[in-house]
């Protein structure tokens, strides 16, 4: 009787694991969303669109970008960092994402704790330009100028915070020199202003100054990379100039809030690596500029502690701060 009475009981012990299993949702299961805290047609919105293209082609599922500008990216990334961690929902960034917790007196998201590193997709390097009217050919000669006069010149940047900016301030206090960055709301009023002279000096991520370098209308002095950039071969970088530690890109990437179970986000990793290694996804981000990237979870993690350290200490040396 009392081995009777226990069989149920062995049977259930038995089923309940498998049924559980059988009854588990797969993944994905419904729309994903990926949320991009900046407006349309950034580069940081173009990566998202091209990766979500793809998931939705081999997963079946709706992938839709949500823009939430706002507060140098600010508001999308605390909404991101509150969504249901269950994969459903992705958040694409840029350099910002490292930058503001310094910079802003409250960020509502903690860069370390808040989400789990997906890859960094994309980047392009930040380059000196001056437009053409200004009679220099190098950075050893902008420099010259800038020690001779310089209040007379300022420098042009998309705005306060973005790396341009931190770049340009590094440039200044490494080099100590007397100019004023003059910060604009975005990579195309800054473009435009050192394109029609309003400003001489600008300091912006790459891919929108390329056209005006081309035409002849601006000049570039030297690119914030590790080594050269294939869209412009013959500028050097920055250490090849005489500054090392100068390096800097605008980077295109991809988080989940954090509490995301690991097999998705090993599932995320592994089909988003596929599709960065498809030569018409490389064509199309090669097209905006930028070079990609695809680093791991574990190599974008790695990145984040040490661009949060590094801006950090030009952001608190240079007094920069926005409320």
């Amino acid at each position: 009787m009392n081995f009777c009475r226990s069989v149920p009981v062995l049977v259930a012990m038995c089923i309940t694991p498998a049924a559980a299993l059988a009854g588990e949702a797969p993944y994905p299961s419904h729309p994903i969303r990926i949320i991009v805290p900046f407006a349309p047609g950034g580069s940081t919105d173009v990566v998202a669109r091209l990766v979500g293209q793809k998931l939705t082609e081999a997963w079946g599922q709706p992938v839709v970008v949500d823009n939430r500008a706002g507060a140098g990216g600010n508001i999308g990334m605390g909404l991101a960092a509150h969504a249901n961690p269950d994969g459903h929902t992705l958040l694409g960034v840029s350099s910002s994402y490292m930058v503001n917790p310094t910079l802003y007196s409250k960020a509502p998201y903690d860069p370390f704790k808040s989400f789990l590193p997906i890859t960094n997709a994309a980047a392009a390097p930040n380059v000196f330009t001056a437009h053409s009217s200004v009679p220099v050919k190098s950075m050893q000669e902008l420099i010259a100028l800038l020690k001779k006069d310089g209040k007379k010149f300022n420098i042009g940047t998309p705005g306060v915070g973005t790396t341009p900016d931190l770049s340009a301030e590094l440039f200044r206090m490494t080099v100590k020199l007397d100019i004023v960055r003059v910060p604009y709301s975005g990579a195309g009023p800054a473009v435009a202003a050192v394109a029609g002279n309003q400003v001489p000096i600008a300091c912006t991520v790459l891919p929108p100054v390329v056209p005006h370098i081309q035409a002849g209308r601006l000049r570039a002095l030297a690119v914030t990379a590790a080594m050269r950039s294939p869209a412009l071969p013959d500028v050097p970088t920055m250490a090849e100039v005489g500054f090392k530690g100068q390096e800097a890109d605008t980077l295109a990437g991809l988080l989940v809030p954090a509490g995301t179970p690991k097999a998705v986000v090993a599932k995320l990793s592994a089909e988003i690596q596929r599709i960065l290694a498809q030569p018409d996804i490389r064509e199309r981000i090669a097209a905006q500029g930028y070079e990609v990237i695809a680093s791991t979870p574990e190599q974008f993690a790695a990145q984040i502690r040490l661009e949060v350290e590094k801006w950090g200490k030009v952001i608190r040396a240079a007094g920069i701060r926005v409320d």
